[in-house]
């Protein structure tokens, strides 16, 4: 039965491999874009291969290393568009060598002719390998920047929208004090505004090249080599490589993703919450001719926000393992190597994926204040307990009476006893210290936006 399921399994592999007609892999296309995908193409992958081949040509053709008609051949006859022909025929090769950077050398020395002995030179798998996955995860990244840059504007108008719209402010679930709904878009701003920095910075440090040859000593290739490839390719130097680019570099950007990722979880998860039906205070858009349920008709989900929840999960999933990738043995191993091919694809393109659609989702959010206003009064001004418990300290009493009394009158309002300000009215230990008037005008919601603009000039700067 095992023999059987695994059969199975491999055939559904063969039958719809993770790769599709232009050698992009999507594992799941339903949760994939185009620009991103493409960056993990097969086609994009061999085209990087040869670039960093034919520049390292061209670099050393200068040392005079190599015959400088040899560089100007591997440019002539081998820079063609990897089709599926091609890839098809490395792939054939591979089958025979076990080798994917071999597999490739070969098929491009059929193109290139007696020259082709001379790519390659003093060159080991890794400088072609790291260095194209460096490039790669460049190209991820700047994608990333623009997907949260889009974010950002979307958060900061909502922001600006909502500026002193009030919401009610939740500690534990719990109704605590008023905030506005712009501060909660001005938050996650700030968040996703951490979150740009923080991947500018894993892009600089993922953009290193190596050209180093075996155990990364330039024994056999001088370090102008990987100079000249590096700046051809918008990469800098990798300081010291060993055999491999050390893979904190990698660690540091998986990191980076999964907390973004995190991020979105966050704010797709306060959205959710909003869309209760006991709160409804805001409620993704629902298309005309939508459908909720395939069992009942009144149903408007949550799925958008849902559904980043879950691919957040899936992007935070790179991170342990490229942590566990920063400990190969000594100069080099390949046990990294089947995780990158992997993590690499899987979590930009999901990531990718999920800061577009939390972008849509966030540009058309419903957003309902009287529904806002509601869930505010429905505490009959517990709300307001704090101010009470401070004005009656600046009025003489101690700090644990004043709570007491407060919270004595709070419990009330708790057990339907009435509204907190009636029921402060008629507690002599609270008139008697601040008076009817005093205290009525601590109820007052003004109270708890008057620092709004305060915050937004820190958030979004003095435009505010």
């Amino acid at each position: 039965m095992a023999g059987y399921a695994l059969a199975f399994c491999a055939s559904q592999w063969y039958n719809h491999p993770p790769f599709n007609a232009k050698g992009i892999r999507v594992m799941i296309p339903r949760y994939s874009r185009p620009e991103m995908s493409a960056i993990w193409s097969e086609e994009s992958k061999f085209q990087i291969w040869f670039e960093i081949e034919a520049h390292a040509c061209d670099a050393q053709a200068e040392l005079g290393v190599i015959p400088k008609e040899a560089a100007a051949a591997v440019w002539e006859r081998g820079e063609k568009e990897y089709t599926p022909e091609r890839i098809d025929r490395i792939d054939e090769i591979e089958r025979t060598t076990h080798h994917d950077v071999i597999a490739f050398l070969t098929e491009l020395a059929e193109h290139v002719g007696d020259e082709a002995r001379f790519i390659h030179q003093g060159m080991t798998s890794s400088d072609v390998l790291d260095t194209c996955l460096a490039v790669q995860m460049t190209q991820a990244a700047d994608i990333l920047l623009k997907d949260l840059a889009g974010l950002m504007e979307a958060l900061r108008k909502r922001a600006f929208e909502y500026k002193l719209t009030p919401r009610m402010g939740r500690s534990h679930g719990i109704h605590a004090e008023p905030v506005t709904v712009g501060l909660m878009f001005a938050s996650f701003f700030a968040e996703f505004d951490r979150a740009h920095y923080r991947l500018l910075n894993a892009r600089g440090e993922i953009a290193t090249c190596a050209i180093s040859g075996a155990v990364g000593t330039f024994a056999n290739i001088d370090p102008h080599v990987e100079e000249h490839v590096a700046k051809k390719l918008g990469l800098q130097p990798e300081p010291v490589s060993t055999q491999v680019i050390p893979r904190d570099r990698h660690a540091a950007f998986f990191a980076a993703l999964g907390v973004i990722a995190s991020s979105v979880e966050r704010l797709a998860t306060e959205i959710r919450h909003m869309q209760r039906t006991e709160v409804r205070e805001a409620e993704e858009y629902f298309a005309p001719g939508q459908k909720g349920s395939s069992a009942m008709p009144h149903k408007r989900n949550p799925i958008l926000t849902e559904n980043l929840t879950g691919l957040a999960r899936i992007v935070r999933s790179a991170v342990t393992p490229a942590l566990e990738n920063v400990a190969l043995w000594h100069e080099r191993d390949i046990s990294h190597s089947s995780v990158e091919r992997m993590i690499g694809p899987d979590a930009t393109v999901t990531l990718d994926f999920a800061l577009k659609r939390l972008t849509g989702v966030i540009e058309k959010l419903l957003v309902y204040p009287d529904n806002m206003q509601k869930n505010i009064d429905q505490m009959g001004g517990l709300i307001f307990s704090q101010r009470v418990l401070l004005a009656l300290t600046q009025a003489g009493v101690s700090r644990e009476d004043a709570y007491t009394i407060v919270q004595r009158n709070a419990m009330e309002v708790w057990n339907d006893k009435g509204g907190l300000l009636d029921l402060l009215k008629q507690d002599s230990d609270v008139i008697d210290s601040l008076g009817e008037d005093a205290l009525t005008s601590l109820f007052d919601m003004a109270y708890h936006t008057k620092h709004v603009d305060t915050i937004f000039k820190r958030v979004f700067g003095r435009s505010s």
